[in-house]
Protein backbone atom coordinates (compact mmCIF):
# COMPACT_ATOMS: atom_id res chain seq x y z
CA UNK A 1 0.00 0.00 0.00
CA UNK A 2 1.44 3.27 -1.07
CA UNK A 3 0.11 6.70 -0.13
CA UNK A 4 1.50 10.20 -1.27
CA UNK A 5 0.46 13.05 1.21
CA UNK A 6 0.75 16.22 -1.09
CA UNK A 7 0.72 20.21 -0.16
CA UNK A 8 1.58 19.79 3.51
CA UNK A 9 1.44 23.47 5.00
CA UNK A 10 4.16 22.04 7.31
CA UNK A 11 5.75 18.73 8.24
CA UNK A 12 6.86 18.72 11.81
CA UNK A 13 9.29 16.47 13.95
CA UNK A 14 11.83 16.07 10.85
CA UNK A 15 15.32 14.57 11.72
CA UNK A 16 17.53 11.98 10.52
CA UNK A 17 18.01 8.55 11.99
CA UNK A 18 19.44 7.78 14.75
CA UNK A 19 18.32 10.52 17.33
CA UNK A 20 16.91 9.03 20.63
CA UNK A 21 16.04 12.15 22.32
CA UNK A 22 16.61 15.70 22.69
CA UNK A 23 17.65 17.72 26.07
CA UNK A 24 18.01 20.84 27.40
CA UNK A 25 18.47 23.54 24.90
CA UNK A 26 18.15 21.12 21.97
CA UNK A 27 14.70 21.27 22.82
CA UNK A 28 13.73 24.31 21.69
CA UNK A 29 14.69 22.84 18.38
CA UNK A 30 11.47 21.58 16.18
CA UNK A 31 13.14 20.97 12.55
CA UNK A 32 10.09 21.09 10.22
CA UNK A 33 9.65 21.34 6.19
CA UNK A 34 7.08 23.84 4.70
CA UNK A 35 5.21 23.01 1.83
CA UNK A 36 6.30 19.26 1.56
CA UNK A 37 5.10 15.66 0.79
CA UNK A 38 5.45 12.64 2.18
CA UNK A 39 5.01 9.03 0.88
CA UNK A 40 4.11 6.25 2.86
CA UNK A 41 4.73 2.59 1.36
CA UNK A 42 3.39 -0.62 4.01
CA UNK A 43 3.01 1.17 6.78
CA UNK A 44 6.27 3.04 6.36
CA UNK A 45 7.57 6.58 5.77
CA UNK A 46 8.94 5.72 3.05
CA UNK A 47 10.17 9.18 1.68
CA UNK A 48 9.82 12.77 2.15
CA UNK A 49 10.64 16.21 0.91
CA UNK A 50 9.90 19.82 -0.41
CA UNK A 51 7.03 20.16 -3.22
CA UNK A 52 9.49 21.45 -5.20
CA UNK A 53 10.83 17.87 -5.51
CA UNK A 54 8.01 15.98 -5.01
CA UNK A 55 8.24 12.66 -7.64
CA UNK A 56 5.93 11.75 -9.87
CA UNK A 57 5.25 8.50 -9.48
CA UNK A 58 2.05 6.14 -9.04
CA UNK A 59 0.49 5.16 -6.02
CA UNK A 60 -2.11 3.93 -4.58
CA UNK A 61 -3.77 7.39 -2.49
CA UNK A 62 -2.95 10.63 -3.13
CA UNK A 63 -3.89 13.12 -0.20
CA UNK A 64 -3.96 16.67 -0.73
CA UNK A 65 -3.18 18.26 2.74
CA UNK A 66 -2.97 22.41 1.52
CA UNK A 67 -3.47 24.17 4.61
CA UNK A 68 -2.83 21.61 6.77
CA UNK A 69 0.25 20.41 8.92
CA UNK A 70 1.60 16.74 9.72
CA UNK A 71 3.14 15.26 12.73
CA UNK A 72 3.90 12.00 14.28
CA UNK A 73 1.10 10.87 16.26
CA UNK A 74 1.40 11.44 20.02
CA UNK A 75 3.36 8.93 22.58
CA UNK A 76 1.70 8.49 26.00
CA UNK A 77 4.31 6.42 28.07
CA UNK A 78 1.93 6.72 31.47
CA UNK A 79 -1.15 5.46 31.63
CA UNK A 80 -3.33 2.91 33.41
CA UNK A 81 -5.97 2.82 31.02
CA UNK A 82 -7.20 -0.40 32.48
CA UNK A 83 -9.94 0.23 35.41
CA UNK A 84 -13.20 -0.69 36.08
CA UNK A 85 -16.00 1.87 36.48
CA UNK A 86 -14.74 5.30 37.66
CA UNK A 87 -14.45 7.19 40.97
CA UNK A 88 -16.52 10.63 40.14
CA UNK A 89 -17.27 10.18 44.14
CA UNK A 90 -13.79 11.43 45.39
CA UNK A 91 -13.90 13.91 42.77
CA UNK A 92 -16.59 15.51 44.84
CA UNK A 93 -15.05 14.83 48.11
CA UNK A 94 -11.96 16.50 47.01
CA UNK A 95 -14.12 20.08 46.13
CA UNK A 96 -15.47 19.17 49.69
CA UNK A 97 -12.63 19.86 51.03
CA UNK A 98 -10.43 16.09 51.31
CA UNK A 99 -7.26 15.73 49.97
CA UNK A 100 -5.81 12.78 48.17
CA UNK A 101 -4.78 10.93 51.00
CA UNK A 102 -7.42 11.41 53.78
CA UNK A 103 -9.63 9.81 50.63
CA UNK A 104 -7.30 7.06 50.33
CA UNK A 105 -7.30 6.72 54.49
CA UNK A 106 -11.01 6.21 54.53
CA UNK A 107 -10.65 2.88 51.92
CA UNK A 108 -10.76 5.08 48.72
CA UNK A 109 -8.27 5.96 46.10
CA UNK A 110 -6.92 2.81 44.65
CA UNK A 111 -7.73 0.32 46.75
CA UNK A 112 -11.23 1.45 45.66
CA UNK A 113 -10.59 1.09 42.17
CA UNK A 114 -9.03 -2.45 42.82
CA UNK A 115 -12.44 -3.80 44.70
CA UNK A 116 -14.46 -2.89 41.88
CA UNK A 117 -11.54 -4.73 39.91
CA UNK A 118 -11.65 -7.24 41.22
CA UNK A 119 -15.40 -8.16 41.13
CA UNK A 120 -15.38 -7.32 37.58
CA UNK A 121 -14.85 -9.91 34.85
CA UNK A 122 -12.21 -10.00 31.96
CA UNK A 123 -14.25 -9.46 29.44
CA UNK A 124 -16.29 -6.62 31.19
CA UNK A 125 -12.80 -4.90 31.80
CA UNK A 126 -11.67 -5.34 28.31
CA UNK A 127 -15.09 -4.05 26.97
CA UNK A 128 -14.62 -0.97 29.35
CA UNK A 129 -10.87 -0.30 28.73
CA UNK A 130 -11.56 -0.73 24.63
CA UNK A 131 -13.67 2.30 24.47
CA UNK A 132 -10.80 4.30 26.32
CA UNK A 133 -8.78 3.09 23.95
CA UNK A 134 -10.59 3.67 20.94
CA UNK A 135 -11.03 7.33 22.29
CA UNK A 136 -7.23 8.08 22.92
CA UNK A 137 -6.21 6.94 19.30
CA UNK A 138 -8.83 9.31 18.04
CA UNK A 139 -7.02 12.12 20.33
CA UNK A 140 -3.81 11.59 18.46
CA UNK A 141 -2.18 8.66 19.98
CA UNK A 142 -0.39 6.41 18.34
CA UNK A 143 1.99 4.67 21.00
CA UNK A 144 1.06 4.19 24.83
CA UNK A 145 2.17 2.59 27.92
CA UNK A 146 -0.49 0.79 29.97
CA UNK A 147 0.21 -0.12 33.38
CA UNK A 148 -1.81 -2.86 35.72
CA UNK A 149 -1.90 -2.16 39.42
CA UNK A 150 -5.06 -1.83 40.44
CA UNK A 151 -5.71 -5.65 41.15
CA UNK A 152 -3.72 -5.84 44.30
CA UNK A 153 -4.30 -9.93 44.06
CA UNK A 154 -2.57 -12.00 41.66
CA UNK A 155 -5.44 -13.16 39.65
CA UNK A 156 -6.37 -9.85 39.35
CA UNK A 157 -2.72 -8.69 38.26
CA UNK A 158 -2.87 -11.03 35.58
CA UNK A 159 -6.10 -10.34 34.55
CA UNK A 160 -5.42 -6.51 33.75
CA UNK A 161 -1.99 -7.80 32.26
CA UNK A 162 -4.22 -10.32 29.94
CA UNK A 163 -6.46 -7.26 28.86
CA UNK A 164 -3.88 -5.49 28.37
CA UNK A 165 -2.22 -8.21 25.93
CA UNK A 166 -5.49 -8.96 23.98
CA UNK A 167 -5.92 -4.91 23.56
CA UNK A 168 -2.23 -5.26 21.72
CA UNK A 169 -3.56 -7.93 19.68
CA UNK A 170 -6.85 -6.21 18.31
CA UNK A 171 -5.74 -2.64 17.86
CA UNK A 172 -3.18 -1.03 15.48
CA UNK A 173 -1.95 1.19 18.01
CA UNK A 174 1.64 0.28 19.44
CA UNK A 175 0.98 -0.78 23.32
CA UNK A 176 3.32 -1.32 25.95
CA UNK A 177 2.60 -2.91 29.17
CA UNK A 178 4.05 -2.78 32.56
CA UNK A 179 3.66 -4.80 35.84
CA UNK A 180 2.50 -2.13 38.88
CA UNK A 181 1.96 -4.74 41.23
CA UNK A 182 3.31 -2.25 43.95
CA UNK A 183 0.82 0.49 43.50
CA UNK A 184 -0.98 0.46 47.03
CA UNK A 185 -1.21 -2.30 49.87
CA UNK A 186 -3.88 -4.18 49.90
CA UNK A 187 -6.51 -4.06 52.99
CA UNK A 188 -5.38 -7.80 54.55
CA UNK A 189 -1.97 -6.33 53.90
CA UNK A 190 -2.04 -2.48 55.52
CA UNK A 191 -0.13 -3.80 58.87
CA UNK A 192 2.31 -6.46 56.86
CA UNK A 193 3.92 -4.15 53.73
CA UNK A 194 7.10 -6.52 53.75
CA UNK A 195 4.94 -9.70 53.59
CA UNK A 196 2.88 -7.83 50.30
CA UNK A 197 6.39 -7.03 48.56
CA UNK A 198 7.49 -10.44 48.88
CA UNK A 199 4.11 -11.97 47.37
CA UNK A 200 4.59 -9.27 44.86
CA UNK A 201 8.35 -10.14 43.81
CA UNK A 202 8.05 -13.99 44.70
CA UNK A 203 4.82 -15.02 43.66
CA UNK A 204 3.45 -12.35 40.89
CA UNK A 205 6.23 -11.32 39.01
CA UNK A 206 7.32 -14.77 37.98
CA UNK A 207 3.72 -15.82 36.86
CA UNK A 208 3.62 -12.23 35.11
CA UNK A 209 7.08 -13.14 33.66
CA UNK A 210 5.87 -16.44 32.58
CA UNK A 211 2.77 -15.74 30.22
CA UNK A 212 5.01 -12.25 28.78
CA UNK A 213 2.47 -10.41 30.08
CA UNK A 214 5.20 -7.31 30.48
CA UNK A 215 7.28 -5.21 29.27
CA UNK A 216 8.46 -3.53 32.76
CA UNK A 217 8.00 -3.61 36.17
CA UNK A 218 7.13 -0.11 38.13
CA UNK A 219 6.63 1.02 41.81
CA UNK A 220 4.67 4.33 43.47
CA UNK A 221 7.98 4.95 45.27
CA UNK A 222 6.19 7.47 48.03
CA UNK A 223 5.37 7.75 52.05
CA UNK A 224 2.42 5.98 53.04
CA UNK A 225 2.99 3.44 49.81
CA UNK A 226 6.29 2.15 49.14
CA UNK A 227 9.81 2.28 50.30
CA UNK A 228 13.42 3.39 48.55
CA UNK A 229 14.13 -0.57 49.93
CA UNK A 230 11.34 -1.77 48.15
CA UNK A 231 12.28 -0.35 44.98
CA UNK A 232 15.35 -1.83 45.38
CA UNK A 233 14.10 -5.11 45.73
CA UNK A 234 11.10 -4.99 43.00
CA UNK A 235 14.09 -2.86 40.66
CA UNK A 236 16.10 -5.79 41.17
CA UNK A 237 13.58 -8.91 40.69
CA UNK A 238 12.42 -6.95 37.49
CA UNK A 239 15.47 -6.96 35.84
CA UNK A 240 16.20 -10.87 36.86
CA UNK A 241 13.30 -11.39 34.52
CA UNK A 242 14.60 -9.20 31.62
CA UNK A 243 11.79 -6.29 32.52
CA UNK A 244 13.29 -2.83 32.93
CA UNK A 245 11.98 -0.69 35.60
CA UNK A 246 10.29 2.50 35.89
CA UNK A 247 8.95 4.77 38.71
CA UNK A 248 5.94 6.66 39.93
CA UNK A 249 8.50 9.32 42.26
CA UNK A 250 8.26 12.75 43.85
CA UNK A 251 5.24 13.09 43.66
CA UNK A 252 4.19 14.19 47.29
CA UNK A 253 7.52 13.87 48.67
CA UNK A 254 11.10 13.43 47.75
CA UNK A 255 12.49 10.14 49.17
CA UNK A 256 15.50 9.59 47.38
CA UNK A 257 13.61 7.60 44.22
CA UNK A 258 15.19 9.03 41.84
CA UNK A 259 18.34 7.92 42.79
CA UNK A 260 17.06 4.47 43.42
CA UNK A 261 15.96 4.28 39.42
CA UNK A 262 19.03 5.69 38.41
CA UNK A 263 21.07 2.86 40.13
CA UNK A 264 19.07 0.21 38.31
CA UNK A 265 18.81 1.96 35.01
CA UNK A 266 15.14 2.60 35.24
CA UNK A 267 13.91 3.69 31.77
CA UNK A 268 11.88 6.32 33.50
CA UNK A 269 10.69 8.40 36.31
CA UNK A 270 7.46 9.78 36.73
CA UNK A 271 5.82 12.47 38.02
CA UNK A 272 8.13 14.39 39.85
CA UNK A 273 6.15 17.01 40.85
CA UNK A 274 8.69 17.62 43.74
CA UNK A 275 12.43 17.97 42.71
CA UNK A 276 15.28 18.69 44.84
CA UNK A 277 18.34 20.07 43.26
CA UNK A 278 20.30 16.63 43.85
CA UNK A 279 17.28 15.06 42.49
CA UNK A 280 18.12 17.44 39.07
CA UNK A 281 21.74 16.34 39.69
CA UNK A 282 21.67 13.01 40.11
CA UNK A 283 19.05 12.48 36.59
CA UNK A 284 22.22 14.44 34.98
CA UNK A 285 24.21 11.89 32.45
CA UNK A 286 21.68 9.01 33.14
CA UNK A 287 19.70 7.32 30.56
CA UNK A 288 16.55 7.55 32.43
CA UNK A 289 14.02 9.65 31.32
CA UNK A 290 12.10 12.55 33.43
CA UNK A 291 8.17 12.05 32.65
CA UNK A 292 6.15 14.98 33.81
CA UNK A 293 2.05 14.55 33.82
CA UNK A 294 0.79 18.18 33.92
CA UNK A 295 -3.31 16.93 33.41
CA UNK A 296 -2.47 14.98 37.13
CA UNK A 297 -1.43 18.62 38.81
CA UNK A 298 -4.36 19.95 36.84
CA UNK A 299 -6.97 17.61 38.29
CA UNK A 300 -5.34 16.84 42.30
CA UNK A 301 -4.45 20.86 42.42
CA UNK A 302 -0.85 20.02 43.43
CA UNK A 303 2.11 21.81 42.26
CA UNK A 304 3.10 21.31 38.39
CA UNK A 305 6.64 19.57 38.05
CA UNK A 306 9.80 21.64 37.32
CA UNK A 307 10.15 21.45 34.12
CA UNK A 308 11.80 24.53 33.47
CA UNK A 309 14.61 23.77 36.35
CA UNK A 310 15.39 20.46 34.68
CA UNK A 311 15.44 21.73 30.79
CA UNK A 312 18.09 23.96 31.77
CA UNK A 313 20.02 21.68 34.08
CA UNK A 314 20.72 20.20 30.09
CA UNK A 315 17.89 16.98 31.42
CA UNK A 316 15.45 15.46 28.90
CA UNK A 317 11.69 15.92 29.70
CA UNK A 318 8.93 13.50 28.08
CA UNK A 319 5.10 14.77 28.73
CA UNK A 320 2.41 11.97 29.32
CA UNK A 321 -1.26 12.08 30.66
CA UNK A 322 -1.69 9.79 33.69
CA UNK A 323 -4.70 8.33 32.20
CA UNK A 324 -6.42 7.15 35.68
CA UNK A 325 -9.92 6.94 37.07
CA UNK A 326 -8.53 8.61 40.70
CA UNK A 327 -6.54 11.70 39.97
CA UNK A 328 -6.02 11.93 35.80
CA UNK A 329 -9.35 10.46 34.05
CA UNK A 330 -8.38 12.27 30.72
CA UNK A 331 -5.89 10.47 27.95
CA UNK A 332 -6.48 13.45 26.43
CA UNK A 333 -2.63 13.77 24.72
CA UNK A 334 -3.45 17.68 23.27
CA UNK A 335 -4.65 18.85 26.99
CA UNK A 336 -1.48 17.87 28.24
CA UNK A 337 0.77 19.73 25.73
CA UNK A 338 -1.43 22.81 26.09
CA UNK A 339 -1.14 22.69 30.31
CA UNK A 340 2.74 21.84 29.72
CA UNK A 341 2.93 25.90 28.00
CA UNK A 342 0.64 27.42 30.25
CA UNK A 343 1.50 26.08 33.65
CA UNK A 344 4.80 24.69 33.58
CA UNK A 345 6.19 27.33 30.75
CA UNK A 346 7.20 25.01 27.95
CA UNK A 347 7.61 26.51 24.56
CA UNK A 348 5.45 24.69 21.86
CA UNK A 349 8.66 22.81 20.58
CA UNK A 350 9.79 21.84 23.51
CA UNK A 351 6.43 20.43 24.75
CA UNK A 352 5.97 18.87 21.40
CA UNK A 353 9.22 17.56 21.56
CA UNK A 354 8.08 15.88 25.23
CA UNK A 355 5.29 14.61 23.68
CA UNK A 356 6.64 12.51 20.56
CA UNK A 357 10.73 12.22 20.42
CA UNK A 358 11.51 11.88 23.93
CA UNK A 359 8.09 10.26 25.28
CA UNK A 360 8.90 6.91 22.40
CA UNK A 361 12.56 6.99 24.02
CA UNK A 362 10.08 6.48 27.52
CA UNK A 363 8.87 3.15 26.22
CA UNK A 364 12.14 2.06 24.36
CA UNK A 365 10.06 3.08 20.66
CA UNK A 366 12.84 5.46 19.66
CA UNK A 367 13.77 3.70 16.27
CA UNK A 368 10.37 3.32 15.20
CA UNK A 369 8.11 6.04 16.61
CA UNK A 370 8.32 10.15 17.92
CA UNK A 371 9.99 11.25 14.54
CA UNK A 372 9.53 11.87 11.01
CA UNK A 373 12.47 9.95 10.06
CA UNK A 374 12.43 7.50 6.79
CA UNK A 375 11.85 3.77 7.98
CA UNK A 376 9.86 4.75 11.02
CA UNK A 377 6.47 3.41 11.70
CA UNK A 378 3.70 6.03 9.49
CA UNK A 379 2.29 6.76 12.77
CA UNK A 380 0.70 10.41 11.64
CA UNK A 381 -1.40 13.34 12.52
CA UNK A 382 -3.14 16.04 10.27
CA UNK A 383 -4.20 18.69 11.34
CA UNK A 384 -7.26 20.72 10.12
CA UNK A 385 -6.08 24.16 8.71
CA UNK A 386 -4.28 26.25 11.64
CA UNK A 387 -2.03 28.88 11.57
CA UNK A 388 0.97 27.21 12.97
CA UNK A 389 1.70 24.41 15.33
CA UNK A 390 1.99 26.87 18.31
CA UNK A 391 -2.12 27.54 17.71
CA UNK A 392 -2.31 23.12 19.00
CA UNK A 393 -1.51 24.13 22.59
CA UNK A 394 -2.70 27.51 22.46
CA UNK A 395 -6.44 26.57 21.66
CA UNK A 396 -6.53 24.34 24.13
CA UNK A 397 -10.16 23.83 24.03
CA UNK A 398 -10.83 22.52 20.33
CA UNK A 399 -9.65 19.21 18.63
CA UNK A 400 -7.62 20.37 15.77
CA UNK A 401 -6.78 16.95 14.58
CA UNK A 402 -8.47 16.16 10.86
CA UNK A 403 -7.17 12.53 10.70
CA UNK A 404 -4.91 10.19 12.60
CA UNK A 405 -3.22 7.51 10.66
CA UNK A 406 -1.69 4.31 12.00
CA UNK A 407 1.34 2.42 10.00
CA UNK A 408 -0.50 4.91 7.13
CA UNK A 409 -3.84 3.79 7.41
CA UNK A 410 -6.76 6.45 8.82
CA UNK A 411 -9.12 5.51 11.64
CA UNK A 412 -12.46 5.54 10.66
Amino acid sequence: MTKLFKNIKELIQVRPAGIEKVSGAEMKTLPTLKNAWLLVKDGRIADFGEMDNCPDIKVEEEIDCTGKMMLPSWVDSHTHLVYAGNREQEFVDRINGLTYEEIANRGGGIVNSAKKLQETSEEELYQQTEQRLKEIMQLGTGAVEIKSGYGLTTEAELKMLRVIKKLKENYPITIKSSFLGLHALPPEFKNDREAYVDKVVNEMLPKVAEENLADYVDIFCEKGYFTIEDTHKILEAGQKHGLRGKIHVNQFNAIGGIQAGIEHNALSVDHLEVMREEDIQALKNAETMPVALPSCSLFLSIPYAPVRKMIEADLPVALATDYNPGSTPSGNMNLVISLACIKMKMTPEEAINAATINAAYAIELSETHGSITKGKVANLLLTKEIPSYGFLPYSFGSNHIEKVFLAGKALS
